[in-house]
């Protein structure tokens, strides 16, 4: 069983169509894998085994029948602030800890039709804020690859858990960077789609104008998988994309054709980057040149204004989406409270951590009366400045190239204590958001203390696909992509250790 854990969906694909392992079989190595390290990584809020192993029996149905997809038996997890009826979805707060959804989230709904097999829900920053899940309310997850650094915000549970392989892809959520950072710090594939190609619905919102639901895979083809499956309009989500979408695995049976531009960054490959963030970035420009790739750099000044924009626009629409949370419909609610107005006072004191708060008391502060204007409409006045640049730079180039994040991961607690150092994490990942375009995060090397480099990938909106196939070319040329950590993956030859 030990040497199903680690498998591509492909491979495990081929050995369930083939008869040669059930999905059940798959699903209890992996439950097992899960358990065995979840005490010390911290990556599972809840791990969900019954509901694994019915899924699997499904699953096993459906192939014997010939009714099989690509998702079928293959494991997988979901962030904890979306929704699956019936299971707790907590969004890693004190608030939510109770709480047992009475509906099915689109994403959750459409894994569940082609009977993919959830192992279980990750931990993350509480409500999907902050670069490092040290927000969360019941402990901090650990990065698979050094247990004293962090995973990466706020998807760091989905990220780690499939860096260290109890599941083969898991889903996270992206408002600001929170799926790109966490597969950069991990070693993994981590996409963040175009706004609106993937149903909000069930996915308990931060900022709604930014959030977006996207893959975190060990290569790009599994993240093409994943996104097969939760792509597509929904009607439920009055942001979903109407129009058909491509088959985003197909597109990666077609190779690129030379000539593809691609626009180098500088702000993000300048001051503030570490230098050994920088080598690897330069050395993966070299790749994609030997590609038949041509590779430019350009300048866009108006990213230095995104870290801000994005400050303000995400606490105001935090602030207006987490007013909900009040101890009257769900969620915990304060005892012993002498009226109503202190019943809301004293719930949202007690369920709420310190960087929730934080954000909260911002947010309300950008819309209040008096600073509305020179805060929050300013902001979406700059945020639109910056969706002008990015749509310059894409009537010049097909593609823009930066790195990740501006370090590889840090140690646990070295920024905890300091919001705005670490808020700078996502100052590379944060401008995708705000102009609603795509983005992707791969493995492009290895730094301090031996730890991954992600390289990222930004396209217009709607070129997910080709986003994809530039990802795929450069994970076809180079080996990163390969490398485990290797406590998780023993029987794996040539993991990095």
């Amino acid at each position: 069983m030990k040497e199903l854990v680690g498998k591509s969906i492909s491979e495990l694909r081929s050995l369930l169509d083939s008869k040669e392992v059930k999905a059940k079989e798959i699903a209890e190595a992996h439950i097992a894998h899960a358990k065995r390290f979840d005490d010390e990584l911290g990556t599972y809020n809840v791990i969900t085994q019954e509901l694994a192993l019915q899924q699997a029996d499904s699953a096993d149905k459906k192939i014997a029948a010939g009714e099989a997809s690509a998702l079928t038996g293959i494991p997988i997890a979901l962030k904890d602030n979306m929704v699956m009826q019936g299971y707790p979805t907590t969004c890693s707060s004190k608030i939510l800890a109770n709480f047992i959804p009475p509906y099915q989230g689109t994403v959750a709904r459409k894994l569940d039709e082609v009977s993919a097999v959830v192992i279980g829900k990750t931990n993350m920053d509480e409500f999907a804020m902050g670069s490092s899940n040290e927000n969360s309310s019941t402990r901090p997850c650990r990065n698979p690859w050094n247990k004293q650094m962090v995973p990466g915000g706020s998807s760091g549970g989905s990220a780690a858990a499939v860096a260290s392989g109890s599941v083969v892809v898991s889903l996270g959520s992206d408002t600001g960077g929170s799926i790109r950072q966490p597969a950069s710090f991990c070693g993994v594939v981590g996409m963040k789609p175009t706004y609106g190609t993937v149903s909000r619905f069930g996915l308990v919102a931060f900022a709604s104008s930014l959030d977006q639901i996207g893959p975190i895979a060990r290569s790009v083809k599994d993240a093409a998988f994943m996104l097969d499956a939760i792509a597509g309009h929904d009607p439920s989500d009055s942001t979903s994309y109407s129009e058909q979408l491509p088959s985003f695995a197909k597109a990666l049976e077609t190779p690129l054709k030379k000539g593809v531009k691609l626009g180098l960054i500088k702000e993000l490959v300048g001051e503030g980057i570490d230098e050994d963030v920088k080598k690897a970035i330069f050395a993966a420009v070299e790749t994609y040149k030997k590609l038949g790739f041509e590779v430019e750099e350009i300048s866009m000044p108006q990213l230095k204004h995104a870290l801000p924009v994005y400050y303000i626009i995400c606490t105001a629409e935090a602030s207006a989406n987490l007013a909900r949370f009040d101890g009257v419909r769900y969620g915990l609610r304060a005892q012993d409270a002498k009226d109503l107005l202190t019943m809301y006072n004293k719930t949202r004191q007690q369920g709420f951590g310190a960087e929730v708060k934080r954000r909260i008391m911002l947010g309300t502060y950008a819309l209040s009366s008096g600073y509305y204007d020179a805060y929050y409409k300013k902001a979406q006045q700059v945020r639109r400045l910056i969706k002008e640049e990015f749509d310059k730079q894409f009537g010049k180039f097909d593609l823009l190239i930066s790195p990740t994040s501006p370090s590889v991961a840090f140690q646990i607690g070295a920024k905890v204590d300091d919001p705005l150092t670490m808020y700078l994490s996502d100052i590379a990942t944060i401008p995708a958001n705000l102009a609603g375009i795509p983005g992707i995060s791969l493995p492009c090397g290895f730094g301090d203390n031996n730890l991954p480099i992600g390289l990222q990938l930004l396209g217009p909106a709607l070129a997910d696909a080709k986003l994809l196939q530039a990802a795929h070319a450069f994970e076809q040329a180079t080996d990163f992509h390969k490398e485990r950590p290797a406590q998780f993956f023993l029987d794996k030859a040539g993991s990095h250790s």
